[in-house]
């Protein structure tokens, strides 16, 4: 069975993720990044990381750009997190979006909006590219629908 996809970080992309995310966590945030912090499947620790939240059709959407990663997985587990930005913190549940039509019209939108920052981690697929093209690199990243609680 082959490794789900998983683009790992650089030591400059570490260095460039715990900046903006500790930016973030004092108020200053670039173009809606948040601050995720969710709690570890192993440790039980919250675990932070810098996200882009993402808005279509009236719903909120955290897509994971490089694949099945560490917040991607304890997401599963632990079904929800917080999202800061200053003092504001925002619990939420998340539920994953299923690859599917839906999904793939979700990760267009995304990548129209962030794909500036994040095509690199996509091989090749952007918003530009054809609706079989966007489906097939769904299973590659997953997508979380979140509802802010209160």
């Amino acid at each position: 069975m082959p490794q789900p996809y998983y683009r790992q970080a650089n030591a400059f992309n570490v260095r460039l993720n715990s900046t903006i995310g500790r930016l973030a966590r004092h108020g200053v945030s670039f173009l809606g990044t948040a601050e995720l912090s969710v709690r570890g499947r192993k440790s039980g620790q919250m675990q932070r990381i810098p996200v882009n939240p993402h808005s279509y059709e009236g719903a909120q959407y955290l897509v994971s750009a490089r694949g099945h990663s560490q917040w991607v997985r304890n997401m599963r587990v632990a079904g929800g997190g917080e999202l800061q930005v200053g003092r504001k913190i925002r619990a939420f549940t998340a539920v994953e979006v299923a690859d599917d039509a839906q999904k793939a019209l979700i990760v267009r939108a995304y990548l129209e909006r962030w794909g500036w920052e994040v095509n690199q981690y996509f091989q090749g697929v952007t918003a530009k590219s054809t609706d079989a093209e966007l489906l097939a690199a769904c299973p590659d990243h997953p997508v979380f629908r979140i509802t802010v609680e209160g």
